[in-house]
Protein backbone atom coordinates (compact mmCIF):
# COMPACT_ATOMS: atom_id res chain seq x y z
CA UNK A 1 0.00 0.00 0.00
CA UNK A 2 2.80 2.40 0.82
CA UNK A 3 4.38 2.02 -2.61
CA UNK A 4 1.01 2.52 -4.30
CA UNK A 5 0.46 5.86 -2.56
CA UNK A 6 4.03 7.01 -3.14
CA UNK A 7 3.73 6.16 -6.84
CA UNK A 8 0.34 7.83 -7.26
CA UNK A 9 1.52 10.85 -5.27
CA UNK A 10 4.54 11.27 -7.54
CA UNK A 11 2.21 10.93 -10.52
CA UNK A 12 0.27 13.97 -9.27
CA UNK A 13 3.40 16.02 -9.97
CA UNK A 14 4.42 14.30 -13.22
CA UNK A 15 0.98 13.95 -14.75
CA UNK A 16 -1.00 16.69 -13.02
CA UNK A 17 -3.22 17.31 -16.08
CA UNK A 18 -4.78 13.88 -15.59
CA UNK A 19 -5.85 14.77 -12.06
CA UNK A 20 -6.89 18.31 -12.98
CA UNK A 21 -9.59 16.79 -15.19
CA UNK A 22 -11.47 15.44 -12.18
CA UNK A 23 -11.20 18.37 -9.77
CA UNK A 24 -14.76 19.64 -9.34
CA UNK A 25 -15.23 23.13 -10.82
CA UNK A 26 -16.72 24.52 -7.60
CA UNK A 27 -13.30 24.21 -5.92
CA UNK A 28 -10.64 26.88 -6.26
CA UNK A 29 -6.92 26.42 -6.82
CA UNK A 30 -7.24 23.23 -8.89
CA UNK A 31 -3.55 22.84 -9.66
CA UNK A 32 -2.55 23.49 -6.06
CA UNK A 33 -5.09 20.94 -4.81
CA UNK A 34 -3.65 18.31 -7.15
CA UNK A 35 -0.14 19.01 -5.87
CA UNK A 36 -1.21 19.12 -2.22
CA UNK A 37 -3.05 15.80 -2.49
CA UNK A 38 -0.02 14.29 -4.24
CA UNK A 39 2.28 15.59 -1.51
CA UNK A 40 0.15 14.02 1.21
CA UNK A 41 -0.09 10.72 -0.66
CA UNK A 42 3.71 10.61 -0.76
CA UNK A 43 4.05 11.70 2.87
CA UNK A 44 1.51 9.22 4.20
CA UNK A 45 2.83 6.47 1.92
CA UNK A 46 6.29 6.84 3.44
CA UNK A 47 4.71 7.23 6.86
CA UNK A 48 3.27 3.72 6.60
CA UNK A 49 6.86 2.45 6.73
CA UNK A 50 7.68 4.28 9.96
CA UNK A 51 6.64 4.43 13.58
CA UNK A 52 3.98 6.91 12.38
CA UNK A 53 2.06 4.16 10.61
CA UNK A 54 -1.15 4.75 12.58
CA UNK A 55 -1.10 8.52 12.01
CA UNK A 56 -0.32 8.00 8.31
CA UNK A 57 -3.21 5.54 7.99
CA UNK A 58 -5.58 8.05 9.55
CA UNK A 59 -4.18 10.73 7.24
CA UNK A 60 -4.86 8.50 4.24
CA UNK A 61 -8.43 7.89 5.40
CA UNK A 62 -9.01 11.63 5.71
CA UNK A 63 -7.35 12.23 2.34
CA UNK A 64 -9.48 9.59 0.64
CA UNK A 65 -12.60 11.21 2.07
CA UNK A 66 -11.40 14.66 1.00
CA UNK A 67 -10.80 13.62 -2.61
CA UNK A 68 -14.05 11.66 -2.95
CA UNK A 69 -15.82 14.63 -4.59
CA UNK A 70 -13.51 14.04 -7.56
CA UNK A 71 -15.11 10.61 -7.99
CA UNK A 72 -18.58 12.11 -7.84
CA UNK A 73 -17.60 14.78 -10.37
CA UNK A 74 -16.17 12.08 -12.64
CA UNK A 75 -19.49 10.23 -12.55
CA UNK A 76 -21.39 13.43 -13.40
CA UNK A 77 -19.07 14.93 -16.01
CA UNK A 78 -18.98 13.65 -19.57
CA UNK A 79 -15.96 15.90 -20.20
CA UNK A 80 -14.01 14.38 -17.30
CA UNK A 81 -14.88 10.87 -18.49
CA UNK A 82 -13.65 11.68 -21.98
CA UNK A 83 -10.45 13.20 -20.58
CA UNK A 84 -9.75 10.02 -18.58
CA UNK A 85 -10.87 7.83 -21.49
CA UNK A 86 -13.52 6.02 -19.46
CA UNK A 87 -17.29 5.80 -19.63
CA UNK A 88 -19.91 6.55 -16.97
CA UNK A 89 -20.26 2.89 -15.98
CA UNK A 90 -16.55 2.63 -15.22
CA UNK A 91 -16.70 5.90 -13.28
CA UNK A 92 -19.55 4.46 -11.20
CA UNK A 93 -17.67 1.19 -10.60
CA UNK A 94 -14.50 3.10 -9.72
CA UNK A 95 -16.07 5.21 -6.93
CA UNK A 96 -16.75 2.43 -4.38
CA UNK A 97 -13.09 1.42 -4.52
CA UNK A 98 -12.47 4.44 -2.30
CA UNK A 99 -14.29 2.51 0.44
CA UNK A 100 -11.97 -0.45 -0.10
CA UNK A 101 -8.94 1.86 0.09
CA UNK A 102 -10.32 3.39 3.30
CA UNK A 103 -10.80 -0.10 4.78
CA UNK A 104 -7.24 -1.08 3.86
CA UNK A 105 -5.89 2.15 5.37
CA UNK A 106 -7.87 1.43 8.53
CA UNK A 107 -6.43 -2.09 8.65
CA UNK A 108 -2.93 -0.58 8.43
CA UNK A 109 -3.70 1.60 11.45
CA UNK A 110 -3.91 -1.45 13.70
Amino acid sequence: MCFFYIRVGIDHFINSDYYLNIVPPYLNFHYELVLISGFFEILFGFGLLTKYRKQSSIGLILLLIAVFPANIFLIQSDEAQIALNINKNIAIIRAPFQLLFIAIAYWHSK
